[in-house]
């Protein structure tokens, strides 16, 4: 094991280890929590900076371990992958810093900075993963720690936005494993491909390539808050400041993005879905979704609401972008993901 194979698995313990040492940590241990809540941002930037330069000099990343017949927990470092890992990785980091003052004379925080960390540990490994079923794998963590978020203020209406959160995004998990466990009986899980890894399969296989496409897309929707799989995103903010960011703007809504890029060219790819005639329902869906989270935006009179329904209007543009098919409207979605965290 080299240190090309070791920084990605490096950049998702950089969060992962300081969260789990800081959940064991008492209330009153203030500079302790803090300090190791800089450690994990500080280490995780030096990580990310070291593997994008890497990357520029065209280094390859790749960790891989046996994970399950046939399947292995793969993170790598591609252009694709950096560019959300980058853009997470530094809002964590400003979110921290926000949280930290935000949160200061607030109970829970050990508890809180822990499920944070995590929180962003699993989106580094979203972003970092190699094959499907590593997607999957992260995707449900970070399912699993942004609900403890959602609900970290204890009220009635925090724990009925937790339930809410958590309907919508087990369910979607549940359309996600079974998209992915469809397209493992047909072609395996092979890594991630620029141009999809799906063609030689159309036309022998072109109905159960279409309900896996749709599966996935149905369950990647929810956290990319496409319509009418939107509706957990307003109730959720009722959570505290960073945890409305880190929905919005650093984790869970980018991940539902990211995932259908990743999906749309990197395990289908644009000829299999122009010969599928798929890409047409994503984009009326995404340019419906665009148009109702603007016009519910401009009802709003509550400023965090509207925030949420203008993220689902832009978030949508992302998903615009990846369903034209064509590379100048992809770059535009991708700059978009960037320009609108």
């Amino acid at each position: 094991m080299n240190w090309n194979s070791v920084l990605p698995l490096g950049i998702v313990l950089s969060s992962l280890l300081p969260g789990l040492v800081i959940f064991a940590l008492r209330e009153d241990q203030q500079r302790l929590r803090v300090s190791l809540n800089l450690l994990g941002v500080t280490l995780k930037l030096l990580l990310v900076g070291g593997m994008l330069y890497g990357v520029s000099q065209g280094v390859g990343f790749r960790f891989s371990v046996p994970l399950l017949p046939g399947a292995a927990l793969v993170l790598q470092g591609d252009a694709l992958s950096l560019l959300f890992v980058a853009l997470s990785s530094l809002l964590w980091a400003m979110t921290t810093v926000y949280a930290i003052a935000y949160l200061e004379d607030s109970p829970l925080r050990s508890r809180f900075f822990g499920y944070f960390s995590l929180c962003v540990s699993a989106t580094v490994g979203v972003a970092l993963a190699g094959n499907l079923v590593s997607f999957l794998l992260f995707y449900e963590m970070l399912t699993l720690a942004t609900f403890p978020l959602v609900v970290h203020r204890g009220t009635p209406e925090a724990l009925r936005a937790g339930r809410i959160y958590l309907a919508y995004t087990v369910g979607g998990g549940a359309l996600v494993l079974m998209g992915v466990a469809l397209l493992h009986s047909l072609a395996g899980t092979p890594d991630f491909q620029a141009a999809g890894y799906l063609l030689e399969r159309v036309g022998e296989h072109d109905v159960a390539l279409r309900v896996a496409f749709v599966l996935l897309i149905l369950g990647l929707g929810v956290k990319a808050a496409l319509i009418p799989l939107h509706g957990w995103l307003p109730q959720a903010m009722v959570a505290p400041a960073p945890v409305s960011a880190l929905l919005h703007a650093v984790a869970v809504v980018k991940a539902g993005a990211f995932g259908i890029v990743r999906v749309v060219y990197d395990v289908f790819g644009a000829e299999a879905l122009t010969r599928l005639e798929l890409a047409g329902p994503l984009l009326w869906l995404a340019a419906a979704t665009i148009l109702y989270g603007s016009l519910r935006a401009l009802q709003q009179q509550e400023l965090k609401k509207r925030l949420a329904y203008s993220t689902i209007s832009q978030v949508s543009y992302v998903t615009l972008g990846v369903a034209l098919l064509g590379p100048i409207a992809a770059i535009g979605g991708l700059v978009h993901l960037v320009h609108q965290g």
